[in-house]
């Protein structure tokens, strides 16, 4: 019964925004067989690709990203799922390309408004950033007349993310570093939450996000979203991409989004309202003693630092216990160097009781603004 509430409640949260772009019917109910987008009309049961311009080159050439409708022939939420907001997280591009191909129209009720890659020019480079070295992910909704990172973030915002009632935003580790899989979120948000429980990641993180992330600019809009973390940068993980795909299908099914499809089990879930970052106070090669996904004491010799000059050695140890959500891959590293997210172990409920908090805060080391750009969790 519980279950039911839930699906319940979480269909008539996105219904509320999700029908923006239709026509309205004789009797004022949105028209499900009305419907535009990027100026191009979707039919129920269709399946679209369609080009949003977002800028142009140095030499005037238009720069397009491609937005793919996937409209069901029955009303419901529109859920958007993005990926390759930075250019160098190639995992989210291949969950989002592997979701599209197991959805089918005919069986979808809603609609699922699906963009591989956001930032084009950055994900041709390899890059996490912009040609001018901006992180779009710190723009949004950006602005018609601003920089070329607040115009592209604008364009996409307004074309696409306004016509959605959710969204979910894949994302990976930054700069040799790699994320265990998991979901972060503002999890005062109840509708947030319910998507963030439906998902089913292994972890979860309380993270109301920083000003200019896609997330967070959703979130002030009126639209629940999360963020998923799936692995490294720069290559392919199967078994993350795998992941992922997974927790978008059990999330469209749980949301009643597939027609005759029952709410998938619930996954066991770590949820952490605190995390913070442990640092290395010394300079040398980063050898770590501790694996991504384990639990560590206070105290625990997480890894260690050695001068290769005058071959001392340093240690770096936990001074909480908790999980390593978040690991460095052994490198040469600097004073400061972010080396270890942990979510503190005292935060971390089962998620059969997991509530929206009341006056949870993320730690203050957690919190973007706190964070070199480099190290910043989106």
């Amino acid at each position: 019964m519980r279950r039911l509430h839930l699906v319940a409640g979480i269909l008539s949260a996105l219904c509320v925004s999700g029908a923006a772009g239709a026509t309205q019917g004789p009797g004022g109910e949105p028209d499900w067989g009305a419907f535009s987008i990027l100026g191009s009309a979707v039919a129920p049961g269709e399946r679209r690709r369609i080009w949003l311009p977002v800028s142009e080159s140095f030499s005037g050439a238009d720069l397009r990203t491609p937005v793919f409708i996937v409209r069901g022939t029955a009303s419901g939420p529109s859920l958007c799922v993005t990926a390759g907001v930075h250019g160098d997280e190639v995992n989210g591009v291949e969950v989002v390309r592997r979701l599209l191909q197991r959805v089918d129209p005919e069986e979808l009720r809603g609609m699922l408004v699906a963009v591989p890659i956001v930032n084009l020019s950055a994900v041709r480079r390899g890059s996490r950033y912009l040609p001018d070295r901006r992180d779009l992910n710190r723009y949004f909704p950006g602005r018609p007349t601003g920089s070329a990172a607040s115009r592209i973030a604008h364009a996409f915002f307004e074309g696409v993310v306004r016509h959605c009632s959710a969204l979910v935003d894949v994302h990976t580790g930054s700069f040799h570093r790699k994320n265990i899989h998991q979901v972060r979120a503002d999890l005062s948000n109840p509708r947030a939450l319910e998507l963030a429980q439906w998902l089913g990641a292994g972890v979860v993180v309380h993270n109301s996000g920083r000003e200019g992330t896609l997330r967070r600019a959703a979130g002030d809009a009126g639209i629940p979203a999360i963020t998923v973390e799936a692995g490294e940068p720069a290559r392919f993980d199967e078994a993350e991409v795998e992941r992922g795909v997974e927790g978008l299908e059990r999330l469209l099914s749980s949301a009643g989004m597939r027609e005759g499809a029952e709410p998938l089990t619930r996954q066991p879930q770590r949820i952490y309202r605190r995390s913070t970052w442990i640092r290395a106070d010394d300079g040398g090669i980063l050898v770590s003693r501790v694996a991504l996904g384990e639990d560590v004491l206070p105290g625990q010799i997480l890894g260690t630092v050695s001068d290769p000059l005058s071959d001392e050695v340093s240690r770096i140890r936990s001074p909480y216990a908790g999980q390593v959500i978040g690991i460095a891959f052994d490198q040469l590293v600097m004073p400061g160097f972010a080396a270890y997210h942990l979510g503190l172990a005292d935060e971390a409920i089962p998620a059969f009781e997991l509530t929206a908090p009341s006056d949870a805060e993320p730690d203050a080391a957690e919190e973007p603004d706190a964070l070199d750009l480099d190290e910043r969790p989106e």
